[in-house]
């Protein structure tokens, strides 16, 4: 009875040690992006403030030793111990493969494990293993294996305690093998399996377990490396469905005031840009581009093109990944900071979009990717807004197709054009979304060093190819084009989330159809474009709640945007970012210091509700 008690207790603290060494490890990994001065208490700090969620992962991790154990009592021996040893290979294959996979993404995320790579991953194996190279595939399972025969042999070692000749499962020599003493020793035990619910909730204040709790510090990096990547994994997965109790900042009717100061569905005493009432409307998508790199030299087409055309200066994007960024786009929907919507076809079918209001006044659709259309669940997206027709990877040749994303932006741009000399007397609507720029950046192309921008570069070219072209065909007078980034920017690399610079990207309309060239410096997010583009065709948008015409003085101006568990809202005042984790403003400027804190709240809070409600 003994021996069973310490081998639960032991099997418990041997998960919590486990979790503890990963965030030094972790933070060696990371070790470029410690703040300056990083001391050796802050690295204990992390440890610390990391450890209620070890406590709570290590309780779920210990739950089904802590059965077997009591089932102990009456079972064999040989029994138990084979199936505590095929429980603790699945169990430290997992949290191996969290802690590594974390390891392997926060340097391009800047945030720890949520669901979003396995929403990914479902959705097209093959798009989201893109950016991986054999060799970091290599080394993931490498030391995924490495790990998980570590964790193995340490959870074997404490369990052997259980196998040894007169120490057993079943009961050791000084044990009571009646049956009233074995129902005494199973009351016991479950008495004690009961209790680790105690710290997989948290402990015993009325708040449970939650990544929050190991938020300490006003460094990103100190929080995220206090975070257990498989609780992060955990409770991202368990928050996916239910929207309507996530976020709850105040009371409802204080946050329908505040959402009904931020809306407004008309369009009046337009600023009209275009002089044509039903032009043709190409959307380029580019991928991660960003006002960053208007300071290099990668993008001299599309600075020529923003010079010439009407160019939105103070524009931002709504999210961190394509999914999240065409919703905004199409859809006039703002992302949201842990889930994507996209991934619920039922929710997307009631929503409205520029395509459906499009479609609706007669224009034909047609969508152009050189990737997989049916990763993240994009095709169903597409088809349920309107799509008549979309062009993916395998519309291409295989000799085309030579990137890991399928065909490179040229051959796409060039699929485009071929297919504009086909005769339709509809207005039309042409999305062409690029792909070349996301890593691993392998590009047919070279021109500068660097690997990143030289992907830049290559996109940038392909646009500019595109408009000389279509500026040589009959299409170009009645032409509207958009060009704007999928979502925040990926350059310079490393860039953090709490960086407004991340989340800065150009907008830029050009085409036969525009009146002038002039600069727009009015503050807005990809969530207006749908509403600003049918603002200037004069089509009614007033069931796209969250979209703005950003040409319209009678509506107020604004950006929001998130990324995993961060809001931000910019205004001409205020520029601030929120964290919800943390509970606290991470950066906060302008002339009015905070004012932004509220509203931005009551716009997440009545999101949420819209989604529920869909």
């Amino acid at each position: 009875m003994k021996n069973r008690i310490l081998t639960l207790a032991m099997t418990y603290a041997g998960w919590v040690c486990a979790f503890a060494i990963q965030k030094p490890l972790f933070m060696l990994a990371y070790k470029g992006l410690l703040p300056e001065g990083c001391s050796i208490g802050d690295w204990m700090a992390v440890v610390g403030h990391g450890l209620s969620l070890d406590c709570s992962m290590a309780g779920y991790l210990t739950v089904i030793p802590a059965l077997l154990l009591t089932l102990g009592v009456w079972l064999s021996r040989r029994v138990v111990s084979k199936a505590l040893a095929a429980y603790n290979v699945i169990a430290s294959l997992m949290v191996a493969t969290a802690f590594v996979v974390n390891i392997g993404l926060y340097g391009y995320w800047g945030f720890p494990l949520d669901v979003t790579p396995v929403f990914y991953f479902m959705s097209s194996p093959k798009d989201a293993m893109a950016s991986v190279t054999p060799l970091m595939a290599i080394g993931g399972i490498v030391a995924i294996a490495a790990m998980t025969a570590l964790y193995c042999y340490m959870q074997c070692k404490i369990a052997k305690s259980i196998t040894a000749k007169g120490n057993t499962a079943t009961g050791s020599s000084a044990d009571d093998k009646s049956p009233k003493g074995r129902i005494w020793q199973m009351a016991v035990m479950a008495v004690l399996a009961a209790l680790l619910i105690v710290p997989i909730r948290g402990g015993f204040t009325v708040s449970t377990a939650n990544t929050g709790k190991a938020y300490f510090s006003d460094q990103a990096i100190l929080n995220h490396s206090a975070v257990n990547p498989m609780f992060s994994l955990m409770e991202s997965l368990s928050r996916q469905e239910d929207f309507g109790s996530q976020y709850r900042f105040m009371p409802d009717d204080e946050a329908s005031k505040l959402f009904a100061t931020l809306t407004a569905t008309s369009s009046d005493s337009i600023d009209k840009k275009i002089h044509i009432d039903r032009p043709d409307v190409y959307l380029i998508i580019l991928e991660s581009f960003s006002m960053k790199l208007w300071e290099t030299e990668a993008v001299p087409c599309l600075k020529s093109i923003a010079r010439e055309g009407v160019f939105f200066t103070n524009f931002y994007a709504n999210s961190f990944r394509t999914d999240r960024g065409l919703v905004a786009i199409l859809g006039g929907y703002p992302a949201q900071p842990t889930m994507s919507i996209m991934k619920y076809p039922r929710k997307t079918a009631t929503m409205p979009s520029l395509a459906g209001h499009l479609k609706a006044e007669g224009y034909g659709l047609k969508y152009y990717y050189g990737g997989d259309a049916d990763f993240t669940n994009m095709r169903s997206y597409l088809v349920g807004q309107g799509f008549e027709d979309i062009v993916s990877d395998v519309d291409f040749p295989v000799g085309d197709r030579l990137s890991k994303w399928g065909a490179p932006d040229d051959k796409v741009f060039a699929r485009i054009i071929s297919d504009l000399a086909q005769k339709d007397s509809r207005p039309m609507l042409r999305v062409v979304q690029t792909s070349s720029s996301h890593e691993p950046f392998d590009v047919p192309y070279k021109r500068l060093a660097d690997e990143r921008l030289n992907a830049f570069a290559y996109a940038d070219s392909c646009v500019g190819h595109f408009i000389a072209k279509l500026k040589e065909t009959e299409r170009w007078e009645r032409a509207l084009v958009v060009i704007v980034p999928d979502h925040q920017g990926c350059w310079p690399k490393g860039i953090a989330n709490t960086d407004l610079g991340h989340y800065h990207i150009p907008m830029i309309w050009t085409g036969g159809a525009i009146n002038t060239a002039e600069e727009i410096s009015t503050i807005g997010s990809q969530q207006d474009i749908a509403a600003t583009v049918l603002g200037q065709l004069g089509i009614d948008h007033g069931d796209m709640l969250f979209s703005k015409d950003m040409l319209s003085p009678m509506v107020p101006h604004f950006a929001f945007f998130t990324v995993n568990d961060l809001f931000g809202m910019i205004t001409e005042d205020n520029t601030l970012i929120y964290d919800n984790k943390a509970q606290r403003i991470v950066l906060d400027t302008g002339s009015a210091k905070g004012s932004n804190e509220k509203p931005g709240k009551a716009y997440l809070q009545k999101l949420y509700d819209d989604i529920e409600g869909r």
